[in-house]
Formats: C-alpha cells, structure tokens, sequence
C-alpha cells in the first residue's frame, strides 16, 4: 500500500495510526502542503480534491478520506476492531470521530485558513478563528463522552474516536488553545499516546518532519 499524506496533516494523521494498530506496511509519500504540492496534476489524478491523505491498495485502488480509509481498513482488517459491534455504541463512536473530522478540522486547516488571508483578515484574526473553532468543537466533545468510563474515549480500547482525537488536540496546542479545559479528552489522549501504534504516528517521528 502506499500512503499519501504530510507529517503535519491531522487528517494523515488519523490513518497513520489505523495502519499501525493494525500492523499493515505502507509506503508514506509525502506532499508538502505549504509548497501546494497536493495541487500538483500527478496528484490531483490520485485525488481530485487535492487533500491528503489519500491510499493506493495493493491492486492500485484509491480510497480519499480519512473516515473512509479507516473504516474500509477495519473491514478488510478486523483485528483489533476500532468500532464496537453494537450498532448504538458504534454509532456513537462515529458521531464523536465526525464531530471532529467534518465539523471542527475542516473549518481550521490550511485551506481554509489560507482563504480567510486572502480575504484581508489580519494574522490575529485568522489565528483567532482556528482557536476559536478548536474550542468549540472540542468542548463538544468534551460533554460527549464525559460520562464514559475510558481511559480512552469510548472504554478499555482505542476506536476511530480516539484515532481522531489525539490529531485533533494537537492542532489545538498549535493554535494556542487551553486543552486543561477538557480532562476527560485528555485522559483519552494519554491513554492512546502510551501506545506505540500513537507515539510513531506522531508528526514528529515522520521521516518529512521539518
């Protein structure tokens, strides 16, 4: 398999961390968003929306989207399984994953940060924003699980919301939010953190880390 994505994408991210707990290889290609280089025609013909990360299987499929990729790699990979059997419960692991990878990264990434300097915002502003929505959605997530037991997000074992989660407070740090503010996330997170599979995901253990 070959991965396309970029150390600091959060999106790339999530699925360097399936890959992982599910011991699959994969060839990592990076594509430099700061230099636009997801733009490029030989990229946009893997992925017309020139977003990362983006999977090649083995028999030159392409699969786009982080939930997506993940999932289809629970199914053709069960073990261990990153959503519980009971439909109530996997929808709800679901709802918290979505909160965070179409409502609350989406509206703070570079594409759309990009858009808002453009428009003239000043940098404080733009930078206002991201935190802002960080913010919001994590504080959501807060009150989501804060009655489940963990230490991850949804029980004993890490599930897509936790592979969403970690990425997610990252970006928060980034952008200068107070996380202290959301115990319970951050109990998910040192739980996820302290295993393997999380740590050599990390942005930082990338062979493309700047």
């Amino acid at each position: 398999m070959k991965l396309h994505g970029y150390f600091r994408s959060s999106a790339a991210y999530r699925v360097r961390i399936a890959l992982n707990l599910k011991g699959l290889g994969a060839k990592h290609l990076p594509h430099h968003l700061r230099k636009g280089e997801q733009c490029a025609p030989s990229y946009l013909a893997i992925n017309p929306q020139g977003l990362v990360p983006a999977l090649e299987d083995d028999a030159g499929g392409v699969l786009t989207q982080s939930v997506a990729i993940i999932e289809w790699l629970d199914e053709t990979h069960p073990n261990p399984p990153l959503l519980p059997k009971d439909p109530l419960r996997r929808a709800k692991v679901r709802a918290f994953a979505l909160a965070i990878a179409c409502d609350t990264h989406p509206v703070q990434n570079l594409k759309v940060l990009a858009r808002l300097r453009e428009l003239g915002l000043p940098e404080e502003k733009v930078l206002d924003w991201a935190a802002w929505v960080n913010r919001e959605g994590l504080s959501a997530c807060e009150t989501l699980i804060k009655d489940e037991k963990g230490p991850f997000c949804f029980g004993n074992a890490p599930t897509l919301a936790d592979l969403c989660l970690v990425p997610q407070l990252g970006n928060a740090r980034r952008f200068c939010v107070d996380v202290s503010a959301y115990p319970r996330l951050l109990q998910a997170e040192a739980a996820a953190k302290a295993l393997p599979a999380f740590a050599d995901a990390a942005p930082e253990k990338q062979p493309d880390a700047e």
